[in-house]
């Protein structure tokens, strides 16, 4: 079948603790769902992880207003290492994340009366605040929800890149991903980024969303996206993962949902980005890498600055694991949306903490 990239499956974020996180990102972004949890070796990423397999302990949570959901991600056998300078606007790599709310305003008000670090005002329709860790997100106001749950916040809505061209890195973001509608293209100092790190530089920002709806299973769960790419254009950007590992601390990926994987790489191939890791060299005897409660095939590619992206093409995923009701995605039509009844049925999957 040809490729299908359904939205954004989730952000991994690296951590020196799980839980201590999970309950952050709980309280404050409504992430209260399991959908899966492994404590094993990652033994696929060698190209990012020194060569050596390592040891971690990994959780996809969700929130179930919609939206993509957060890798939270703990090296076990090593301790986790931040940069060694201090991270700017515009450095190459993830640099924020966005999560959507239905009324921005009335988050950011909220989070000021929970004392959490906000840098700047609200800004006609986002705001920035960082997580315990000093990770930022940009709260955006949205209209696109799965369901009304009344929380504050929705879940991953994108996310703003720094990269060295952006011409360039459209390759990956317009042509690959799918992003290839242009909201706006400026070039300035910008008002918003001026509480930021390194804001007060001159960048070009692009914004991109796709002009066709996504389509496939959990299409309606993730949502709709934007990327945001930022090029600082009077100073010279540093790799934000330079000498350090996938996994270490800060946003470690963009994952996507997908059907078609061997479709998708030829695709990537075509462009000039091959997989560097690619799951199918470990698979069982079902076609399928093992992801504890999870089962599926993975790929990563690297954006033309080394940022990574991952694939995911899910074969198994828990609906209700303490009923032993486990979704066999292989005999679904991949295009077709999962009835909101079932994918309703996720939110079954509360944590208790």
């Amino acid at each position: 079948m040809s490729k299908l990239i359904s939205g954004i499956q989730q952000i991994g974020v690296g951590v020196p603790n799980v839980y201590e996180a999970w309950k952050w990102y709980k309280e404050n972004f409504g992430m209260d769902i399991r959908i899966f949890e492994d404590d094993t070796v990652a033994e696929l990423m060698l190209p990012y992880t020194g060569g050596k397999p390592h040891k971690r302990h990994a959780a996809l949570a969700m929130n179930m207003s919609g939206g993509g959901g957060f890798e939270i991600w703990q090296y076990t056998s090593r301790t986790p290492v931040a940069a060694n300078f201090d991270i700017q606007l515009g450095d190459l790599g993830i640099n924020i994340a966005k999560i959507k709310s239905p009324n921005a305003e009335k988050a950011y008000n909220e989070f000021k009366s929970r004392n959490l670090e906000i840098l700047g005002d609200f800004y006609e329709d986002h705001f920035f605040v960082k997580d315990l860790y000093g990770n930022i997100f940009q709260v955006i106001q949205e209209a696109d929800f799965f369901k009304k749950t009344g929380k504050l916040t929705g879940a991953v809505a994108g996310a703003i890149i720094g990269v060295t061209n952006i011409d360039n890195a459209r390759k990956v973001y317009s042509d690959i991903l799918g992003y290839d509608e242009v909201v706006y293209d400026k070039e300035e100092v910008f008002g918003d980024f001026a509480n930021l790190q390194g804001g007060n530089n001159k960048f070009r920002r692009v914004l991109l969303k796709s002009s066709k709806k996504r389509e496939g299973s959990f299409s309606q769960l993730l949502g709709e996206s934007y990327i945001e790419l930022v090029q600082v254009l009077d100073r010279e950007p540093k790799k934000i993962f330079e000498n350090r590992f996938w996994g270490d601390l800060g946003y470690i990926h963009l994952c996507y949902d997908i059907s078609g994987m061997n479709s998708l790489k030829k695709d990537c191939e075509a462009l000039g980005f091959p997989f560097t890791v690619d799951s199918s060299v470990k698979h069982n005897e079902d076609n399928s890498f093992d992801m504890g409660e999870a089962a599926g095939h993975f790929s990563y590619i690297e954006d033309p600055d080394g940022t990574l992206i991952e694939f995911v093409e899910t074969h198994k995923v828990p609906i209700l694991k303490k009923f032993g009701w486990y979704l066999n995605m292989k005999k679904r039509e991949p295009r077709k949306p999962l009835p909101k009844w079932m994918l309703s049925a996720l939110g079954l999957n509360k944590v208790k903490f």
